[in-house]
């Protein structure tokens, strides 16, 4: 019988072997955690829907956020509960909100980790939707630029170095970035969620965010997951508009977007492997049906493999941990 003079397993003997012609790695500083910091809470209080992860008050996102830089990741990214809600969502731009307190003191008591912070309405709204409201409950997008744009340049001096627009109205970095330059804040890192797919894995989010829809759902402003050459053309806008990274979500089902982003805009891509895709796994592991530690490291250096510069996941300080190891 011939064989081929080309044999791949001849490097797949060792480890050693595999590592040394290992196309895609996997670093800690390509890894940002995400983090609830609640209003009016004292201590940490657990997520049902999404185990291992908690609800944080300030001093709790502190010593969370010590933890990851002390395993080496690359940045946190806050999301606010306040208090009480109204229908503008004015908690948002609060100058002593939640996520402005967590900002700064994280900033003061933590050094190296990169701070960002997501900017939407839909925590701050008591309707649960990512903008103003109109007399039929449809949001209305260009009176929402000027809300978003209040509250990047609130979180921005709050010590917030990346702010993360996920609201997905049209427009919305071209007016935030206008904003931000305005209010001396040039240097501020606009991480567009513009490959944002109205997705069914959000769901444990919900919960985590306090955030679900009181009416209807997103679906008239996040994007049909059917399309994709709509998120490259969202994409392109945003880069158009001054976006400095484009982020893609959910993470998973999304690996060709991932690549068809990159491939269009070369530009740095980020990817969020989102509340849906972190529970799903914990949920296989608790069962016994799949290894966790196994999984979610695959799971994540398909995302890297399919050109996401760094990833946000709430798995980020147990896969650190891991690869410091």
């Amino acid at each position: 019988m011939a064989f081929p003079r080309s044999r791949p397993r001849r490097l797949r003997r060792t480890p050693a072997l595999r590592a040394l012609v290992r196309e895609t790695t996997l670093r800690p500083e390509q890894l940002v955690l995400p983090m609830f910091v609640v209003e009016g809470q004292e201590g940490t209080k657990p997520i049902g829907a999404m185990p291992g992860v908690d609800h944080l008050d300030v001093p709790g996102a502190v010593a969370l956020a010590r933890e990851a830089r002390a395993l080496g990741v690359g940045g946190v990214m806050l999301f606010g509960i306040p208090l009480e809600k109204d229908a503008q969502g004015s908690g948002a731009w609060d100058d002593q909100g939640v996520v402005q307190q967590a900002s700064r003191a994280i900033r003061e008591q933590v050094d190296g980790l990169t701070v960002g912070t997501d900017l939407c309405m839909c925590e701050y709204t008591d309707h649960g939707h990512c903008g103003l409201l109109d007399d039929h409950g449809a949001v209305r997008n260009d009176e929402t630029l000027e809300l978003l744009a209040r509250a990047a340049v609130s979180q921005a001096q709050a010590g917030a170095e990346v702010i993360y627009p996920s609201d997905m109205m049209d427009g919305r970095i071209g007016y935030v970035r206008d904003e931000l330059d305005a209010a001396g804040h040039e240097d501020a890192i606009l991480v567009a969620h513009s490959g944002k797919l109205a997705s069914a894995y959000y769901g444990p989010f919900r919960e985590a965010a306090e955030s679900t829809p009181a009416f209807g759902d997103r679906r008239s402003y996040q994007m049909d997951p059917a399309n994709g050459d709509e998120a490259i053309r969202e994409a392109i806008q945003d880069v158009e508009e001054g976006a400095d990274v484009i982020m893609v979500k959910p993470a998973g089902p999304s690996l060709d977007l991932v690549r068809r982003t990159k491939d269009a805009t070369h530009m740095p891509v980020a990817a969020y492997q989102v509340s849906g895709e972190y529970s799903m796994i914990k949920a296989g592991a608790a069962a016994g049906y799949i290894d966790e530690a196994a999984v979610s490291m695959e799971s994540l250096i398909a995302i890297r493999r399919a050109g996401a510069d760094f990833i946000a996941t709430y798995f980020a300080l147990d896969i650190a941990s891991a690869l410091q190891g």
